[in-house]
């Protein structure tokens, strides 16, 4: 029977918190239920389990994975066997402002965690005062006696509420469950910044090897100027061709300017992901791609839910989603609160006097009796939330595959067609070596050694391109098999508590968990304008030009 057609008691006596299956209650009244242990009203939450392909459609740059290589390091940019790029991850990961952002997030939620604890817990407090009071002697219904008075007072107070159907501890489990997924929240905004760093560089140096492409290319265009208009000085050209030349020159220099414009806002990307500023960054030219094309373990399908931090997102969202609707069918039954304070009150100071003391405790029990259908609603709403997380869940565990199968697909392409252009830029340079030489020699027109120039040209920028789009193409794989990460690094729910019952020290920063911590020295990331290479280095913000140049 649903709950929402019965009524709580006739649910109560009918469950009885399950207790009644142990053992545990038999025939209890309220009074047994408070001094119980707490009942759990959330229903069982399960992960669910879906069915799989067993291996993968493609491999790509991956493999299968062997028994001692079931993930991607952590630090997989160093296969790519680039210093510079190593240097740039390591400043990013150390300085980037919109991860130590997520890295507080986390802290925010762990916090959120001690606050619906606190509820479990009795609360006290004291309260103390003084006040001087005057009546006017012209009041209505004087009576005899002085118009002024004083009133001291000092006493305490306590307060607790059992929670009998866990509702308070359902919400710790829920803002648990909440910190564990702002961890995860970090995991994934740690590997987008990672790959977006490795897409951005790897792009800036397929810009570099296009712009040596266009310097080449343009002195052989002005040598080709040269001969032209040598041939037309003797009558052996026409001025079409010198203006044919002077066309296939001017418009290579157009387009070389248009690539280093690219590269500047390249920079100043990678500038900003590593903390610097990009007036004071720069990164030297690297004329020729040497990027290794690593290797990486492509471990199982079913893997895949334990290694990215989005779907461990969803899962946890699931989970929180599962504990409200706990909290909402504890709204149904009897709330118990229990209050005590006393002190003493006097006029004048003998305030430590027997006669002037004062005290009050009690009990109160609360319970809904019509509402016009409002806890039934928020129920209501609780089950649809929680169908609705796990629609959620399994979308992002089918996007997560779309994504590998994606990266897949075009790291193999890319690949097999980067060795294709290789092949096509060799016979583009033969055909315009010959032609040009024929011209020379005046065995063939120009046109012919124009067609083979923009050939040429054009098979050496689109190999660059898709070189530089191979490797983008790797990341991109890399990250959507969770770049070494698994669900094995959250933090378990106990360690998202951040300080123990009685500690009063070290609150501004509390203890990391799950390799998740503050930025404990902000001020040094403040001086955004320097260019002293001491302070850039300390800062993130160094010059790095000096890898070997090719």
């Amino acid at each position: 029977m649903s709950i929402l057609r019965m009524d709580p008691f006739t649910f109560a006596r009918k469950n009885a918190c399950v207790l009644t299956k142990h053992g545990i209650l038999k025939g209890a009244t309220l009074a047994t239920l408070t001094a119980l242990s707490a009942c759990d009203l959330a229903p069982t939450y399960q992960t669910p389990h879906f069915i799989v392909p067993a291996s993968w459609h493609g491999q790509g740059l991956f493999h299968e994975a062997q028994p001692q290589e079931t993930i991607i390091r952590s630090d997989w940019w160093v296969l790519f066997a680039d210093p510079t790029l190593d240097t740039l991850e390591a400043q990013a990961m150390a300085g980037n402002a919109d991860l130590q952002a997520a890295a507080e997030r986390f802290i925010q939620a762990r916090s959120i965690v001690m606050e619906a604890r606190s509820d479990l817990l009795p609360h006290f407090a004291l309260a103390f005062g003084s006040s001087n009071n005057k009546s006017s002697s012209d009041r209505l219904f004087r009576y005899k006696g002085p118009i002024t008075a004083t009133d001291e007072f000092y006493g305490g107070m306590a307060s607790w509420e059992p929670d009998i159907w866990s509702s308070i501890r359902n919400r710790v489990r829920a803002q648990k469950y909440y910190a564990q997924a702002e961890a995860a929240q970090y995991a994934s905004a740690r590997l987008s910044l990672q790959a977006e760093l490795a897409t951005d560089y790897f792009a800036l140096r397929g810009l570099d090897a296009q712009n040596a492409i266009y310097t080449q290319s343009i002195s052989y265009y002005q040598q080709a100027l040269r001969v032209t208009q040598t041939r037309l000085d003797n009558q052996d050209a026409t001025g079409i061709d010198v203006a044919r030349a002077k066309n296939q020159l001017y418009m290579t220099q157009a387009r070389q300017l248009d690539v280093q414009a690219q590269r500047e806002v390249l920079e100043h990307a990678l500038a900003v992901l590593v903390n610097a500023s990009p007036s004071s960054f720069h990164l030297a030219e690297v004329a020729i791609q040497d990027g290794a094309e690593p290797v990486f373990p492509l471990g199982m399908p079913s893997e895949l839910l334990e290694r990215r931090p989005d779907i461990a997102v969803a899962e946890r969202e699931m989970a929180q989603a599962n504990r409200a609707i706990g909290i909402a069918r504890a709204a149904f039954y009897p709330h118990v609160s229990f209050n005590a304070n006393g002190g003493f009150d006097a006029n004048g100071f003998d305030l430590a006097n027997l006669a002037n003391s004062m005290w009050s405790y009690g009990a109160s029990v609360t319970m809904p009796l019509f509402e016009g259908g409002l806890r039934r609603a928020q129920l209501q709403r609780t089950w649809s939330n929680y169908r609705e997380t796990r629609d959620h869940y399994r979308m992002a565990v089918l996007s997560a595959f779309k994504d590998v199968e994606n990266g897949l697909s075009m790291t193999a392409r890319l690949r097999v067609e980067n060795t294709r252009l290789k092949q096509a830029v060799d016979a583009a340079m033969q055909a315009q070596t010959l032609t040009m030489t024929l011209y020379k020699g005046g065995a063939d027109g120009y046109l012919d050694a124009l067609i083979a120039q923009v050939n040429t040209l054009d098979a050496r920028i689109e190999q660059a391109q898709v070189q530089a789009r191979a490797l983008q193409a790797t990341v991109g794989l890399v990250r959507a098999l969770g770049g070494g990460w698994n669900d094995k690094l959250l933090p378990t729910p106990d360690q998202t508590m951040t300080f123990a019952g009685f500690q009063y020290d070290g609150l501004r920063y509390p203890k990391p968990v799950g390799g998740i911590e503050s930025q404990l020295a902000p001020e040094q990331y403040e001086n955004l304008t320097t260019t002293d290479p001491d302070t850039l280095a300390r800062s993130g913000k160094v010059e790095i030009s000096d890898r070997v140049q090719h």
